[in-house]
């Protein structure tokens, strides 16, 4: 049964009040954000287009471009619009369904990244029943628990965002909508459900983090038994893959499993998961990856063979 409130939008602080800061903010955001989007929709028509890309780790890749994507998205263009406005409202219900989107394709982000430490571990460890394990059909059973998981996340946000009573401050210190700036604003005893989010939010972040590291770890001791040209290939996918857990992990832990207590610090560490590590990650893996790269610049020479010709 959800509580009624008397507020019907919210008014965003974000990240300063300053015109000729948010004039900055404006330009780093539009940068960020076009590369976000060209370094993952690269990466998507890339290993769309190209079959040497055909293994299950470039199947789990395009997903992962895919929701980083998709979770820029639900941040970016708004922040890059509110930067030109003198003061940023948004709708009660525009906030709850940015909370939404923001956790699942975050939630989505989690479970692609154990997915993808899971075809490392089987891949390294397990390679001669490799291709049985990770079949075309498990792969894309695994993708859809993922996108159902997360959808039961978000859901259990929503749950708690709407749960909560507003009956006067509108002000959210935040350049987006998310559970711990809107609970600042309730009017009642918000304990038990602070509690759920750091249960919620910050158990996910935690337990897969925890879980990530533990199998890198395996992964990492079970080289000592492969070839020298076997383990250099291996540790440069692995050192990819943690140097991405780390980036997204490190945030997300220190936001979302702690008290309801918030830091000057904290809307500047948000902006890195939620709009710095979508634009790193496409670097992260193509800069570290040849054959990443060399079905980019196949597809670049296709490209340009194609325009020739016409």
């Amino acid at each position: 049964m959800w509580l009624s409130n008397n507020v019907t939008e919210f008014i965003l602080l974000g990240l300063t009040q300053d015109p000729f800061r948010k004039k900055i903010l404006f330009v780093v955001f539009l940068l960020f954000y076009m590369g976000t989007l060209l370094g993952n929709l690269l990466i998507i028509a890339t290993i769309k287009t190209s079959q040497a890309l055909g293994s299950p780790m470039y199947f789990f890749l395009f997903y992962l471009s895919l929701s980083d994507t998709c979770f820029s998205t639900t941040i970016a263009p708004r922040t890059i619009v509110d930067s030109l406005m003198k003061e940023a409202s948004i709708s009660f219900s525009e906030c709850i369904i940015q909370v939404f989107t923001f956790h699942f394709f975050g939630c989505l982000e989690i479970f692609i990244l154990i997915l993808m430490a899971v075809d490392r571990y089987v891949a390294i460890c397990k390679p001669l029943h490799y291709m049985t394990i990770m079949s075309h059909r498990v792969c894309g059973m695994l993708v859809a628990m993922a996108w159902v998981g997360s959808c039961v996340h978000s859901l259990v946000q929503i749950f708690l965002a709407l749960s909560l009573p507003f009956c006067g401050p509108n002000k959210i210190d935040h350049y987006f909508c998310d559970l711990q700036p809107l609970l600042k604003l309730a009017c009642s005893d918000t304990y038990m459900i602070n509690l759920l989010l750091v249960s919620n939010s910050g158990a996910i972040c935690t337990v897969s983090f925890l879980m990530l590291m533990v199998s890198y770890v395996i992964i990492l001791r079970s080289l000592r038994n492969h070839s020298a040209e076997g383990r250099r290939k291996a540790l440069s996918t692995c050192i990819s893959h943690i140097i991405v857990v780390i980036l997204f992990f490190g945030p997300c832990i220190f936001i979302y499993t702690r008290p309801a207590t918030t830091f000057p610090m904290d809307k500047m560490i948000a902006t890195f998961y939620s709009i710095g590590t979508p634009l790193l990650n496409p670097l992260i893996y193509t800069l570290r990856n040849a054959e990443v790269k060399n079905a980019m610049k196949n597809l670049w020479r296709k490209k340009l063979i194609s325009d020739n010709r016409k």
